[in-house]
């Protein structure tokens, strides 16, 4: 493949991770090699044992802190040298290795709560390989992003569940 793309899937919707986790799956399936990074997200799921049952590899923060508005100020420090331990190494793996498809899911909200420095974020996405195809998700990403993407998806929510009280599900949501 030549002339890897950007992705940008965004909005208040379900489904931003999941249509990550689906390109993903097609590219695996082309025996493309994929690299998929959550940000902020530590719980167990569904969807990243799949993904490394089929050779996709997952890098996440090992360290449980909970949602960034319920951070102490100590926790918030700790989520922050985490997210750019996350960043520190997606480099590194790029320097290294082929990497035909990057995920960097909720990297944007990682962005937004003050987790993740937006500069270090926009010099991966500015100095990025010409062949490699990067996915970003989130919510309300700054214009740079959407300047920078090839793809644009608003995954809008209309209803949802946990409006309801309904929480999170194994095998459906988490």
């Amino acid at each position: 493949m030549k002339g890897g793309l950007i992705h940008v899937y965004i909005g208040d919707g379900k489904g931003k991770t999941t249509a990550a986790v689906g390109l993903s799956v097609r590219a695996a399936g082309r025996d493309m090699k994929v690299l998929f990074v959550q940000f902020l997200k530590t719980s167990e799921t569904g969807e990243l044992r799949s993904l490394e049952k089929i050779g996709v590899q997952v890098l996440r923060s090992e360290l449980v802190l909970g949602f960034t508005h319920q951070m102490n100020e100590k926790a918030r420090i700790s989520c922050r040298e985490e997210q750019r331990k996350l960043l520190d190494r997606i480099n590194e793996i790029l320097k290294t290795e082929r990497i035909d498809l990057l995920v960097l899911d909720e990297v944007i909200d990682g962005v937004n709560a003050g987790m993740l420095d937006e500069g270090a974020l926009r010099s991966l996405v500015e100095g990025k390989g010409e062949d490699l195809e990067l996915v970003m998700t989130g919510r309300q990403p700054p214009e740079w992003i959407i300047a920078a993407a090839d793809y644009v998806s608003d995954i809008k929510k209309v209803k949802h569940p946990y409006d309801r009280g309904i929480k999170a599900r194994t095998g459906i949501e988490r």
